[in-house]
């Protein structure tokens, strides 16, 4: 098939890319051309590549046209982050593509409640970010109800693999917390260290949107989530990486807003974003109707992660 990816160069499109090409597919990578993927091998030479700047083209009315001009059999969106822009593709691609896929977001469930969360709880999103998501899946799957439009959503937790750090036990992305757990240092924690995280390798990820296009009957009109097997603490997860340097982890604990007041202010909002949602989700449904499985855990992605970062930026303990 010939598939259209929009947004092929980041995270997800570093390992989706080639998955495709290895499976035959016709890719067509859009995107803004101003990075490289995580992770080039020749494989990537078998991609045609197109500059079309989404911001840009969007004010102007032809971003959503000029990708129906390309006459994909499957589109997928990975870099749709407003209602405004999902209507735009919509209205243009209805009755002109097989199937549409958006990447959505763990973040659209909001405040976790009963755990492991399931795609059809009730959602309660809060922050631009999360509410944005789940308005662009109410309105996808409406329009999968009312207009046939074939579309699936998948929903990532916190992506992460080699070329960019994890979302650490502190609940955010100073690498200091991780150098400190090498060396054995003491780290403290916000609360007691009990919030969650749900990583996800994003070479998992980009099996999830292979296993979509090739179970499309299952997947068109619905939504899944995209995590590893295990949602972990960020206490369990101090001490699991400490473990995997031969250290045990040293660990204090504050109240948040004591906490909050010894970090730098972007490190404490990324954090209080993380253990507010403190996701949780259930991949039962991506598991019985997509057959994902998941190769890594939390901890094998995030310690995969680490090791690339330690190795790059030259630190030795």
């Amino acid at each position: 098939m010939k598939i259209v990816i929009i947004g092929g160069t980041g995270h997800i499109g570093t390992y989706l890319i080639p998955r495709l090409i290895m499976k035959g597919h016709e890719v067509i990578c859009v995107s803004r051309n101003k990075r490289q993927p995580y992770n080039i091998t020749p494989i990537w030479k078998l991609v045609k590549q197109i500059s079309i700047d989404r911001v840009i083209t969007e004010q102007e009315g032809i971003f959503a046209s000029k990708i129906k001009e390309l006459n994909a059999d499957v589109i997928i969106d990975l870099i749709c982050f407003t209602p405004k822009s999902a209507a735009m593709i919509v209205e243009a691609l209805t009755g002109a593509v097989e199937h549409f896929i958006h990447c959505g977001s763990m973040w659209v469930h909001g405040h976790s409640s009963e755990v492991p969360t399931h795609e059809s709880q009730e959602r309660r999103p809060f922050g631009e970010y999360g509410i944005n998501k789940a308005n662009i899946e109410s309105y996808l799957l409406s329009m999968s109800r009312l207009k046939g439009f074939p579309c699936t959503i998948l929903h990532p937790g916190h992506i992460t693999g080699p070329g960019w750090l994890p979302i650490g036990p502190t609940g955010n992305l100073n690498p200091e917390t991780f150098i400190k757990l090498a060396k054995g240092e003491e780290i403290i924690l916000p609360n007691l260290g009990m919030e969650t995280l749900h990583h996800v390798h994003a070479d998992d990820v980009a099996q999830a949107f292979v296993n979509a296009i090739e179970n499309r009957q299952n997947a068109i009109g619905e939504s899944f989530h995209v995590v590893s097997e295990q949602a972990i603490t960020l206490r369990g997860l101090a001490n699991a990486v400490a473990k995997s340097f031969g250290q045990v982890a040293k660990l204090s604990f504050l109240p948040w807003e004591a906490w909050k007041k010894t970090v730098p202010e972007r490190d404490a909002e990324l954090t209080w974003d993380h253990i507010a949602h403190s996701p949780n989700g259930s991949i039962a449904k991506a598991r019985r109707l997509l057959n994902y499985n998941p190769k890594y855990s939390s901890l094998e992605a995030v310690q995969e992660s680490i090791k690339f970062y330690f190795e790059k930026e030259s630190i030795t303990i």
